[in-house]
């Protein structure tokens, strides 16, 4: 490797540590402001599972995306140094104003728009691909907030007497457990003598275990839910705190799964470019290993003043909300990871704690703190690819 590739690498995992801490919020605010866990016990616990979701989302739908924004031609190593320079410039503003802004924008945007100055033109970029990246990043807040809104009215629903509400939980949880039968693809003639082995190869199948870690979620809400109208106020409190556990866990999954998978794409191209390797295909075995170890470390660290906005600000959260959000969250990060769809974790779960917040009425919501927060999402991509140009115009008169 050269000089500059190594410096471009040690960047990438600089700017995946950033987009740890500075997303840490995102994992996290829920279940601080709800006081499940202290600011240090949350942090550890989302930490932990963004360095696990290494073992769940290995086909790196995200990375592969990623790596394709930039037409390869223009892919160039002073590119790839010039967005990530960007990135963490963006990244590093909006983190100091306490401005939940997206990373993802911010790569896509620095990535693009250092491809832009280079080659002169919009040509450099892949502008279909582009342009369903940002369609979803635009939907995935919507699709949380729908999605938070509809598990939160379920949650409510369920604290009813009668048999309606416990037929519609057992309705959610067939659905479910038919799903995951679709996923896994059970084939009954396959289970002869070896029935044990065949059903653990099913279970650990890499493309397998993320649905089924969702699926078994959803189901322990859904028997949850069955006794939900028999408890008291208190009791049914303590057991929405100890889901969170559960739900704050399964986001942090996907947002490990999400976001260090942007790295590795920016990483993997930068390989490409130096001529390292031929293509994604033989990203090296290191690449991901130290793109989920870089954001969680970035985690640990924490990143309390976007905390703050993100538990307090938007509206107040408690552990029965702080479930349907993150739970809404997690749903729409999985999904769009199969799709190979690099949306924004902050997106996502931010429109998820509006969601939450609308159950309750309207007015729960402190839409000015929201709309300041959209304009900052809305100003992120443009600004990331003038911050790129901008850098690689002063690199291009040193090289």
């Amino acid at each position: 490797m050269t000089t500059f590739l190594i410096v471009i690498i040690i960047l990438a995992l600089i700017f995946d540590f950033i987009n740890g801490f500075h997303d840490a919020a995102n994992s996290i605010a829920t279940v601080v402001s709800t006081k499940v866990l202290t600011p240090f016990q949350a942090v550890l616990w989302a930490a932990l599972f963004n360095v696990v979701a290494y073992f769940i989302f290995t086909e790196h739908n995200i990375a592969g995306t990623i790596s394709n924004i930039v037409k390869h031609d223009f892919a160039t190593l002073d590119v790839v140094f010039s967005g990530l320079i960007a990135a963490i410039i963006w990244n590093l503003l909006t983190w100091w104003s306490g401005i939940p802004s997206s990373s993802s924008h911010t790569l896509i945007g620095g990535f693009a728009g250092a491809a832009i100055a280079k080659a002169g033109g919009f040509f450099a970029i892949n502008s279909p691909l582009i342009v369903k990246t940002i369609c979803f990043i635009v939907a995935a807040p919507l699709i949380g907030m729908i999605m938070a809104f509809i598990i939160s009215l379920w949650f409510l629903s369920s604290f009813r007497k009668g048999w309606g509400p416990k037929l519609f939980s057992l309705l959610i949880i067939a659905g479910v457990l038919f799903f995951l039968y679709m996923v896994l693809e059970f084939k009954p003639e396959m289970l002869h003598s070896h029935y044990s082995s065949y059903i653990l190869r099913v279970i650990f199948h890499a493309q397998n275990f993320k649905w089924l870690l969702l699926g078994l979620i959803m189901i322990i809400m859904g028997i949850f839910t069955l006794f939900l109208s028999g408890l008291n106020a208190h009791r049914s409190h303590v057991w929405f705190k100890k889901l969170q556990l559960l739900s704050s866990a399964a986001f942090s999954i996907g947002h490990g799964g999400n976001d260090a998978q942007k790295v590795m794409g920016i990483i993997t191209a930068a390989l490409i470019a130096g001529n390292i390797i031929p293509d994604f295909g033989h990203m090296p075995a290191w690449v991901p290993m130290a793109c989920y170890t870089a954001i969680g470390l970035g985690t640990l660290s924490g990143g309390w003043k976007i905390i703050k906005t993100m538990g307090t600000k938007i509206t107040k959260v408690t552990p029965f909300e702080g479930v349907a959000a993150e739970t809404a969250g997690a749903i729409t990060l999985f999904v769009t990871e199969a799709l190979k769809i690099p949306v924004s974790t902050t997106h996502t779960i931010t429109g998820s704690i509006i969601g939450v917040g609308a159950t309750k009425r309207l007015s729960a919501v402190r839409w000015g703190v929201t709309f300041n927060l959209i304009w900052a999402w809305i100003l992120t991509i443009p600004v990331s690819g003038l911050l790129a140009a901008g850098v690689y115009y002063l690199v291009s008169l040193f090289r």
